[in-house]
């Protein structure tokens, strides 16, 4: 006799808990306890701020050194992580006078200047946290054997995934309009045009080539896309 039988009743099953994950209400309730809980007291607000100001740091001191032989307008769209770090850390701040009053994140005030914000943050947060996936291993072998693989591949991929982490938890607080989603796609191809077509690329260790450039285009089309499924619109407020 089974163990089952013995007690009269067959194991819980917990295929149930998880098949709610696949409906949007239950994916946005965990979403907002995620947010509250990593984004809700002034203390656990002020160590995410800190942690995006040290990537914040990391990124400057990437593009810094190449940053000259780029004309200082194209800036913002070439040193497209830190910018990406400097939008997301914006976006925080504009959470601190809710959080220091005790209200819920997810209650903060919404506007159509912060929806513009928050959508191309988490577009360019989405975009270039993903990006070192690709640009890295398409020269696997030559980050790998570098002197400090462990910075430039494990580092890099570890603290740009973070963007990502990051900008999942925008849309527990954030909206999204047709000309902020407009904007983001404009910028999105801005820079990959920049990029790859007028050579102004980020620092790599290989000369890139359309695989990169259509791969970049793509995660940015994907970003926007996803930000579209992500935010509440903000006209669904009035």
């Amino acid at each position: 006799m089974s163990r089952s039988d013995a007690s009269g009743s067959d194991p819980p099953d917990r295929t149930p808990a998880f098949d709610q994950l696949r409906r949007p209400a239950i994916r946005r309730r965990v979403r907002d306890a995620i947010a509250e809980e990593l984004l809700g007291t002034p203390r656990s607000l002020a160590v995410v701020l800190g942690f995006t100001a040290f990537m914040l740091a990391v990124g400057i001191g990437y593009y810094a050194p190449t940053a000259g032989e780029v004309p200082v307008s194209l800036w913002p769209l070439y040193a497209d992580s830190a910018v990406a770090v400097a939008l997301g850390g914006a976006v925080l701040l504009r959470l601190v006078p809710t959080v220091r009053r005790g209200d819920r994140v997810t209650d903060a005030p919404a506007s159509r200047g912060l929806a513009y914000l928050q959508t191309v943050a988490f577009v360019w947060l989405v975009q270039f946290g993903l990006w070192p996936l690709v640009s890295l291993n398409l020269a696997l072998g030559d980050y790998i054997a570098a002197p400090d693989a462990w910075i430039y591949y494990w580092g890099v991929l570890g603290t740009h995934l973070c963007f990502v982490g990051l900008a999942l938890l925008f849309p527990a607080f954030g909206r999204t309009t047709r000309g902020a989603l407009g904007l983001a796609l404009a910028l999105a191809v801005g820079n990959v045009a920049l990029d790859y077509g007028a050579g102004y690329h980020p620092p790599l260790l290989y000369e890139p080539g359309p695989l990169l450039a259509g791969a970049t285009l793509a995660l940015g089309v994907g970003s926007v896309w996803l930000a579209n499924r992500s935010f509440r619109r903000l006209d669904d407020d009035s």
